[in-house]
Formats: structure tokens, C-alpha cells, sequence
């Protein structure tokens, strides 16, 4: 009894060593690391790590180029990026770090969709928010930050924003700009948040170009003076007329500014040149906090404006928005507004 007990015995480790190999082969199998200079990568085939850590690493480099004028410091710490991919799952991402003292740090990013949604929208636009992050060094209001995050996106998601933005304002879901402007948490009606927002970034952008962009929400955040930021940047008295001319131009399809307002300097080169050049990388974990930390959530409610769609069109019959050169002022003619947009908007419908 005795060797038969002992043979049964070693026949079950053998078995359970058997499974635990299965199961480490297995683990390797559903997933896969990838690290590069400020990235770990977890998705679930090496060859798609090695994609998403390459695309971050490049989008790192020439969107903080694009939106500060030089690419940022390698950070101390890489930023874990953890991706789920699959041609179902719609597309969405969430990013969170940490201010404390005027540093930032303890990065974590999430992201999803099929492989061509997370390389060209999902991972840029999260990017993007690591860039303010890294620049501003401080929470930043959540229709500029959100809204200048979705510029970068591919042309299809962001004429799905404009569709979207339609649609709230002529059912009266659109945000009162002196509201928005003052908004530092997600409302509990975030869609209207980020079609809003990207418009109104988009609207912007168009008119001074990201550094000036940059400039003007460095200006504000340091003056805490909307009003005479958009004086000083835009030439816009105050944040209710921006809303009634910005309304405007939404009621007149978008279009592109002209040549000589998209490329005209900027009203307070002092200002804008202090913001523009002034990138910091990731800051190394500070010792004991001489004050309370901030997680911010930078994405919080992100996901929620893919997954809280009824549908998603198809691919084939989705039109991207124009895109607008800003040094010529034209529009690609294949790139027009979707003719299923509704008559100019009254304001009275909107507030």
C-alpha cells in the first residue's frame, strides 16, 4: 500500500508540474511584454506589443514636437500601457498619473479596440494627454484637454465627434461655455463634454496653430483669467462672445479660416514662447509630499463615448471632416461635412 500510495503521489506532481507548464505556455501565449525607452508594453501577441510600443515611442517624440516645439525628456519611470485587442471591442483608452508639488509621475494607461483603431485614435490621443501632463504639470480644464486630445485622432472618429456635436446642440445638450470653461471634474453627461470641446479646440487650433493653443491654456491656467487670455491670444473679448462666435461658425458648416488668420502670429509672443518650449519629462517619485497628492484620471470618462453608442456605422460609410490645412486655409474636397447634417443651428436651441 505503501508504493502504491507513493506511486500515485508521484504521479499527481508529474501531472501537476504538466499543468503548471501548460499553464505558463499558455499565459505566454494570450500575452506579451514589450519595453521600450518610456513604455511597458502588455498586449497579446509580442508583434502587437512591439507595434504599440513603437507607435508610442514615435507619437511621444513628434506630438509633444507638434504641440510644444521640442520632444520631451525621457521620463524616470516608464508609463505601463496594458492593451486589450480585438476587431469587437470598441474603441476607447484611460490614462492616470499622479501631480504632487509640481512634479508628475505614476503613470498607467489603458487601452482597447481593434489594432487599426488603437495605433491611428486610441494611442495618440492618451499620448497627448502625457504630453500636457508632462508640460503643465497641473490638471488642465476638461474641454481643453479632451478636446485637443481628439484633434489628433484619425478623421473618421473625429467627424464622428462632429455628428455627435449636432446632435447635442440641436437637442439642447449642449454646454454653456462660461460652465465649460469652469469645469474641473467629467459631468454625468460627458458626450456633449468631448464633442464640445474637440470643436471648440478644432476651432481654435485652426486659428493660431497648437503653440498658440498651448500658449493660451498656459495662460490661463497660470492667470486664471479666461477673459484676458483670449484677448491676449485670440483677440476675443470674453468667454460668452467666443461661445456666440464659435456658435457661428458651427452654423456655417466649420469652414476653414483664412489663410492670413490661420498663419498671423500670435498677440503675446512673451507668453506664448514661455509655454511653448517649456517640456519637462516625468519627474523622479518625490520623497515625503509637502502636500496632498492628486490622482488624476485623465480619461475618466472616455470609453463611455464609444461604448455608450447605439451603433457604430461602418467604416465604408463613415465621412471623415474636412481637413483643414492651416498654412493654406483649403479643404481636401473629398472631405466634406456629412450632407446629413442638420439646417444652422439657432442659439436658442443650443441655450
Amino acid at each position: 500500500m505503501q508504493c502504491g500510495d507513493l506511486w500515485r503521489n508521484r504521479a499527481m506532481n508529474r501531472l501537476w508540474a504538466a499543468v503548471a507548464v501548460w499553464a505558463v505556455m499558455a499565459a505566454h501565449s494570450w500575452a506579451a511584454g514589450h519595453r521600450t525607452a518610456n513604455f511597458i508594453i502588455d498586449a497579446p501577441t509580442e508583434l502587437l506589443a512591439r507595434r504599440i510600443g513603437d507607435a508610442a515611442e514615435q507619437y511621444r517624440q513628434d506630438l509633444a514636437v507638434e504641440w510644444l516645439g521640442t520632444p520631451l525628456p525621457r521620463w524616470s519611470r516608464p508609463c505601463p500601457i496594458k492593451a486589450q485587442v480585438a476587431p469587437h471591442l470598441g474603441a476607447g483608452g484611460a490614462t492616470s498619473f499622479v501631480f504632487d508639488a509640481g512634479e508628475v509621475f505614476g503613470w498607467t494607461m489603458t487601452i482597447q479596440g481593434s489594432e487599426e483603431r488603437i495605433l491611428d485614435s486610441v494611442l495618440p490621443h492618451e499620448i497627448t494627454h502625457t504630453i500636457f501632463a508632462s508640460h503643465f504639470r497641473r490638471p488642465l480644464p476638461r474641454w481643453a484637454d479632451e478636446g485637443a486630445c481628439t484633434t489628433v485622432e484619425h478623421p473618421v472618429e473625429r467627424a464622428r465627434q462632429h455628428r455627435l456635436l449636432i446632435e447635442h446642440l440641436t437637442t439642447g445638450r449642449g454646454i454653456a461655455f462660461p460652465e465649460m470653461f469652469a469645469m474641473r471634474e467629467y459631468p454625468s453627461d460627458v458626450l456633449p463634454l468631448y464633442s464640445q470641446g474637440y470643436s471648440l479646440a478644432r476651432y481654435l487650433i485652426e486659428r493660431g496653430g497648437r503653440h498658440r493653443y498651448v500658449a493660451f491654456v498656459g495662460d490661463g491656467l497660470t492667470t486664471e483669467d479666461w477673459t484676458g487670455a483670449l484677448q491676449r491670444h485670440y483677440g476675443v473679448p470674453g468667454v460668452a462672445q467666443l461661445q456666440q462666435i464659435w456658435l457661428g461658425w458651427v452654423k456655417e458648416g466649420c469652414p476653414a479660416p483664412p489663410a492670413a488668420l490661420a498663419a498671423a502670429p500670435s498677440r503675446s509672443p512673451s507668453s506664448a514662447a514661455s509655454w511653448s518650449g517649456a517640456a519637462r519629462g516625468q519627474s523622479p517619485d518625490p520623497g515625503p509630499a509637502v502636500a496632498p497628492r492628486t490622482t488624476v484620471a485623465a480619461v475618466g470618462g472616455r470609453r463611455s463615448i464609444y461604448t455608450l453608442q447605439a451603433r457604430r456605422l461602418p467604416s465604408s460609410r463613415e465621412k471623415p471632416e474636412p481637413n483643414v490645412d492651416a498654412a493654406s486655409g483649403q479643404s481636401d474636397p473629398a472631405d466634406q461635412p456629412d450632407q446629413g447634417v442638420p439646417a444652422p443651428v439657432s442659439s436658442s436651441v443650443m441655450w
